[in-house]
């Protein structure tokens, strides 16, 4: 292991120090280990060849706001030892803005996006050279990977953004990825990292999500109350019934309640998710023994898929009649002129386009593949009835996907 502070100037030659998982910081509450279904998905968490974790900025700064290097270590050392076992680790990191906090003079979190992004400028450097002296301890060189939510939303984007991951991964480079703050407008970004996190295990087909805070998992309220009661598992939304969670720190924008929804939509793209103390990193990625475990659903939806839902950037609207929206949420089914109401924005063919019920209810999104103004002729009427060349389906089933079981 060097001590130099010097970064790698070579590839990663394989074998180097192997340090120990790190003890767990917090206390953990007992978890149920008779269930066959809950070890068994932590044993898949513990052995999941790539994975992607995400760390909060609270978990990676100290109360003066400036990027802890020994935080850091820490969480290094965790990375090593589990990618010396065959894992791909892919790094989501927070803690631009807060590393830029204390350089600028600001006492809290900025409000107004100009001197949010003017810390994220400032802050990345300082965050990037941390990642990069701690993980060329283990002779690793870092990647820093900058999104913003028009990449994901832009289908060419996010594919570029998957290339270039994998091919960090193939050329055994540790991605680390954040938000690119600077650049980000208020209309177009992801809010916290725990959605770019759960974006990502699903772009680089993860194995698992690792969400890292500086609470040891999940609670039905804040675990400070009397009686707040720890959940080892979310298995549906019906776990969640009745569950309370708290928004985000002082120098953070996700709270609990970011990363319940993260996970849950990292589940129902078939990765699952492990909610742990960032304190337990050293657990958490040795046996996954800690911490609260969601559920993955069994059928993976496609990449595709997944984009259009929960990234794509929707250009318009059509409204459906009762039969329409039936056939729609039952699945397999492509959606035909005749059902369709109305139409809203100035879409091309091609576009992502919401999908809505006869009430106005959000049931999916799809592929259009006519044009708005000549869709808009076509409106209500039967295969038979359209013009020759324009028999087909406005959205083909393969191309349409929908919400209607998201618990």
């Amino acid at each position: 292991m060097s001590t130099s502070d010097s970064l790698p100037h070579q590839p990663y030659a394989g074998q180097s120090a192997a340090p120990d998982f790190p003890s767990a910081g917090l206390p953990n509450p007992s978890i149920i280990s008779a269930d066959a279904h809950l070890a068994s998905l932590r044993q898949d968490i513990a052995q999941a060849r790539r994975i992607v974790v995400k760390i909060g900025s609270s978990s990676l700064t100290g109360d003066n706001h400036l990027v802890d290097p020994a935080r850091i270590d820490r969480f290094v050392d965790a990375f090593q030892a589990r990618m010396l076992r065959g894992t791909d680790i892919i790094v989501v990191s927070s803690g631009a803005v807060a590393a830029g906090m204390a350089p600028l003079g600001l006492q809290s979190r900025p409000a107004d996006l100009a001197t949010k992004q003017a810390a994220a400028a400032v802050g990345q450097v300082h965050l990037a050279h941390h990642w990069a002296r701690s993980f060329a301890r283990y002779g690793r060189t870092v990647a820093q990977v900058l999104l913003t939510a028009s990449d994901a939303g832009i289908r060419s984007r996010a594919r570029n953004a998957q290339r270039t991951l994998d091919r960090l991964r193939r050329m055994r480079v540790v991605p680390i990825v954040n938000e690119n703050d600077t650049v980000a407008t208020a209309e177009f970004h992801f809010g916290d990292n725990d959605r770019l996190a759960a974006l990502v295990a699903h772009l680089v087909q993860a194995d698992a999500l690792v969400l890292l805070s500086d609470v040891d998992g999940l609670y039905d309220r804040n675990p400070q109350e009397p009686g707040a009661r720890f959940i080892p598992e979310v298995r549906s939304g019906h776990d969640l019934q009745g569950v309370v969670a708290g928004d985000g720190g002082k120098v953070g924008t996700g709270g609990m309640a970011s990363k319940v929804a993260a996970a849950r939509l990292a589940a129902r793209g078939g990765v699952p998710v492990l909610l742990a103390a960032a304190d337990n990193v050293g657990p958490a990625l040795d046996d996954a023994s800690v911490g609260t475990v969601f559920y993955p659903r069994d059928n993976r939806i496609s990449a595709w898929k997944f984009w259009a839902l929960h990234a794509a950037d929707s250009t318009g609207v059509l409204r459906v009649d009762q039969g329409a929206m039936e056939a729609v949420i039952s699945g397999g089914h492509s959606l035909l002129a005749v059902g369709i109401t109305g139409v809203e924005g100035e879409f091309r063919v091609g576009d992502i386009v919401d999908i809505t019920g006869p009430e106005g209810q959000l049931l999916g999104r799809g592929e259009v593949r006519f044009d708005a103004v000549e869709l808009r002729s076509l409106i209500g009427k039967r295969s038979e009835e359209l013009p020759e060349g324009k028999r087909r389906s406005v959205v083909h089933a393969d191309y349409l996907s929908h919400y209607a079981s998201r618990l």
